[in-house]
């Protein structure tokens, strides 16, 4: 049984950094390990909205050359900038475990998965960036592909760095200069990366600033700014993409889902099956916003399921302290995030719906001195589904929850998963694959997981974003690198073009091309 004997750590101290150094502090943000309130983690330095606009006009300056260094140089400051991210997987993953609650094989995973972006980036933007030239009949056009100029990041905590690398990776490939705000949630292991990638560049060219929402409004608002990419909730998006709107900023938006996981009639229950969907569910204690959130199973076959579900789960999951390798599963982030997981616990059961503990509990694990919820899997009474009103089937939950839905036919099923007014990711299960595509190709949602959900299913060359309220815009892929470019077109027409045929009355005079 793995055990929970705290380890001794210092707490770190980091500042806000932008142009050619640290920022002057305008106060302290401190975070306490989730997994044991009373230990203090660290704390990084803020900014005021003066530090801001120094920061951007530092950004601004930047941009001029960065934005001329020859493409192969600032994909070589990227490479190096991977190998970087890689080698300090050590020292920042326990970091990231503590101040987060994530397991630190999970914090180590997502080192790997941010240096290897990186590396992504790079090779995409060969394509992406490409030059388009043509000279025909019709005249000489080149189209060439421009950064924008100063971006600014807004980045979670539930995923700090790679969700950072997501933006900071395409826009400084592409020849823009880049901001990043961390949320006070986990603001450590990612300005400890990010610096690292910082001294790998030019002054100016990549900052990361901590504050308050002023801080973020000041970003977003600055008259410099000229692209914004937020990740998070969809409350403090409408007010991103309202400020933004003030100077026409456009703005990538990767927001909340409800994520829907969809097992057809024939999808094959057994140990693989259970197994990949209790992690797809659980991984980083349900706080992954493409987690699956309601789980649609065939009413036939609900109790097989539901018994499946939880033999898998009590197998695999194993709370307590995150740095301890035997722990699957850590505490949530917050009181907060805890306590709406339990508010909807609580309202399942006075619904009458059966709340199934999950798992098991580390040894010596004092859950009273951390942020720790239990894992649960709701269900109706007498193992069916519970009600498509209940507060746990319509919130997203973010946390270490979830429910069970049942459905006897596949038209109604689909009309149920599609009324969500979120559509980021859904996941179809089946045997016969080419029906799990085709029922995929039916849901409202911007990714579909077959077989699979969650982050075991992401791929660096598949777009990942949202429709309706969970966003616009795409990150991953080659999508995601072309949003941090736009094209800027240079034309000649064949009946304009000097010293070849110069313009005659009709043409000169005509408004548009025939």
């Amino acid at each position: 049984m793995a055990s929970s004997t705290p380890p001794t750590h210092e707490p770190v101290e980091l500042a806000s950094f932008g142009g050619d150094g640290s920022l002057a502090a305008a106060g302290w943000v401190q975070r306490v390990n989730p997994a044991r309130n009373d230990e203090l983690v660290g704390r990084v330095s803020t900014v005021d909205t003066d530090g801001v606009d120094a920061t951007v006009r530092c950004a601004q300056d930047a941009f001029g050359s960065w934005s001329v260094t020859p493409p192969a140089e600032r994909a070589e400051a990227l490479l190096a900038a991977a190998d970087a991210v890689a080698a300090s997987a050590g020292h920042n993953a326990p970091l990231l475990a503590r101040e987060l609650g994530k397991i630190v094989a999970d914090c180590e995973g997502e080192m790997g998965f941010a240096a290897a972006y990186l590396r992504h980036a790079v090779e995409a933007w060969q394509r992406v960036g490409a030059s388009r030239d043509v000279d025909d009949e019709l005249g000489r056009l080149r189209v060439l592909q421009v950064p924008f100029g100063v971006c600014v990041a807004i980045v979670p905590w539930n995923a700090p760095l790679i969700l950072s690398i997501l933006k900071v990776a395409p826009a400084l490939v592409s020849g823009n200069t880049i901001v990043v705000k961390p949320s006070p949630l986990a603001p450590l292991a990612v300005t400890q990366s990010l610096a690292a990638i910082a001294a790998l560049l030019p002054p100016g060219v990549l900052s990361v600033l901590h504050g308050d929402a002023e801080v973020g409004e000041a970003l977003v608002g600055h008259q410099l700014v000229r692209k914004v990419a937020f990740t998070g909730g969809g409350a403090v998006a409408r007010s991103v993409a309202a400020t933004a709107a003030r100077n026409v900023t456009p703005v990538v938006l990767e927001l909340g889902g409800n994520d829907a996981a969809v097992l057809l009639d024939d999808a094959p229950f057994g140990e693989e099956l259970y197994e990949r969907l209790v992690w797809g569910t659980f991984l980083t204690s349900g706080q992954v916003c493409m987690a699956a959130k309601r789980l649609y199973v065939p009413e036939s076959r609900a109790g097989e399921f539901i018994e499946g579900y939880r033999a898998a789960a009590d197998r695999l999951l194993v709370m307590g302290d995150p740095l301890d390798p035997e722990v699957t599963i850590g505490p949530m982030a917050s009181a907060g995030q805890r306590d709406h997981v339990l508010r909807l616990l609580d309202d399942a059961r006075r619904r009458g719906a059966d709340v199934h503990e999950l798992g098991t509990v580390a040894d010596g694990l004092v859950e009273e001195r951390g942020w720790f919820c239990r894992p649960t899997l709701v269900t109706g009474p007498s193992m069916t589904g519970v009600d498509d009103s209940a507060s746990v089937a319509i919130e997203e939950q973010f946390g270490p929850t979830v429910p069970v839905l049942t459905y006897s036919d596949e038209q109604d099923l689909l009309a149920r998963v599609n009324a969500d007014q979120h559509g980021l990711a859904s996941s179809v299960w089946s045997i016969d694959e080419e029906r799990a595509f085709a029922f995929a190709e039916r849901i409202e949602a911007g990714f579909t997981f077959v077989n699979c959900h969650n982050r075991a299913g992401m791929s660096l060359r598949a777009p990942f974003g949202g429709t309706k309220q969970s966003g616009y815009g795409r990150e991953f892929g080659d999508e995601g690198v072309a949003e941090y470019c736009q094209s800027h077109a240079i034309h000649v027409p064949a009946a304009m073009r000097l010293g070849e045929r110069a313009p005659t009355e009709s043409t000169a005079a005509s408004a548009y091309p025939s």
